[in-house]
């Protein structure tokens, strides 16, 4: 039986996540979640794991209370997360939001567990450090990303050195063929409304302005140890191919399935086995024609931003991230508008100095640096 730790647990892919477990038979030993102590104590009390921690501290005092009469322990703000991340456990799952999800990944390499990673701000912002720790520790980092984890499947088997490019496919988002005109008085309501996934209000605007698959190229880069030439993004409307990978001979993998990230979350945890899955097959007569196109990358600067940022390297990523972070809070809030994220972006990953190596430390105070940036300039 496989011990599984949850951090992310009240969100779409950590609930998702605790549904795959209880599928394949495992035990979740750890769970960790923001403020949602609804939620939380109910998946608390219907898994019974060892831990569970909120990174809000009045939340987890108020679940503590909540909890007393069970044996397990609540910790308490992001060290009590990132302690949960080292507990009783085979694989830490991280579906933490944003740049908060680095500091548990660390955390959980190196105490020696494998991640599954659903966090892509881990490697965007700390990428360096964190392939350093998991080298260290000689632990997995599996992704759960549905385009890095199509990626992954298709070069199982593939020989070292054959892979000449990635094709990351995205799905356009809800403003897909709008020009920048048609952009400048866009609502809320309207850029959360993605025309395939059910996803985290952060995630769905990032892939309304295309920062999500900028931020992917980036994980890309690390995961797979490719330059950022070669990776080509390509519009996919109908998120039915998740990604592909063309060989030097030529030949192009892909990965194919229904929009559902059930799979790639399950073939994390049980890899390099596969295991049954409900749900709903692919039918590709169902789904008739599959297109692809190029990004338009002057209406939606967020991507070339993030391609600029990781090919000039050191803490440009981690800049681009803050600020992306920042200016998204910002937007949902109402106080910027839709094309002004992708503006205050640009800036603030301009503004961050360059340098070559860097630390845990420099990391966080370029996130912090972006913030501030886009805070004064909004």
């Amino acid at each position: 039986m496989r011990e599984i730790i949850i951090l992310g647990s009240t969100g779409s892919i950590g609930t998702q996540a605790i549904e795959v477990c209880q599928n394949n038979g495992y035990k979740v030993t750890g769970l960790a979640a923001g403020s949602n102590i609804k939620l939380l104590e109910k998946q608390a009390r219907q898994l019974n794991p060892l831990y569970v921690a909120c990174s809000d501290q009045n939340a987890a005092n108020e679940l503590k209370i909540k909890l007393k009469d069970t044996s397990i322990k609540v910790l308490s703000g992001p060290d009590g997360v990132c302690e949960l991340a080292t507990i009783k456990g085979d694989t830490v799952l991280n579906a933490i939001v944003g740049i908060a999800g680095l500091r548990p990944t660390l955390a959980a390499v190196n105490a020696g567990k494998n991640v599954a990673l659903a966090n892509k701000e881990t490697l965007v912002a700390g990428g360096d450090i964190v392939k350093k720790a998991v080298a260290e520790n000689k632990v997995s980092l599996l992704p759960v990303d549905s385009e890095h984890s199509a990626i992954f499947q298709s070069l199982q088997g593939v020989p070292n050195g054959s892979i000449s490019k990635i094709l990351l496919t995205a799905s356009g988002g809800p403003f897909y063929a709008k020009k920048a005109k048609d952009l400048e008085n866009v609502t809320k309501n309207e850029a959360l409304k993605h025309p395939n996934w059910s996803m985290g209000a952060k995630i769905t605007i990032d892939s309304a302005t295309l920062m999500n698959k900028g931020l992917e190229v980036i994980e890309a880069v690390h995961l797979f140890q490719i330059k950022p030439d070669d990776i080509e993004v390509l519009v996919h409307r109908q998120s039915i191919v998740h990604s592909a990978i063309e060989l030097t001979d030529g030949a192009v993998i892909a990965q194919l399935g229904t929009p559902d990230m059930k799979l790639p979350i399950q073939y994390a945890l049980t890899y390099p086995n596969r295991a049954g899955l409900c749900g709903k097959r692919l039918s590709l007569t169902d789904i008739g024609t599959l297109t692809f196109e190029k990004p338009d990358t002057k209406t939606f600067r967020c991507l070339p931003v993030c391609i600029n940022a990781i090919k000039e390297g050191g803490l440009k990523p981690a800049a681009a991230n803050g600020a992306n972070e920042q200016a998204v809070k910002l937007f949902l809030e109402g106080k910027i508008k839709f094309l002004q994220i992708a503006e205050l972006v640009e800036a603030a990953t301009i503004a961050q100095p360059t340098v070559k190596g860097y630390s845990l430390t420099d990391v966080l105070e370029a996130d912090r640096s972006a913030r501030e940036y886009v805070l004064k300039n909004m």
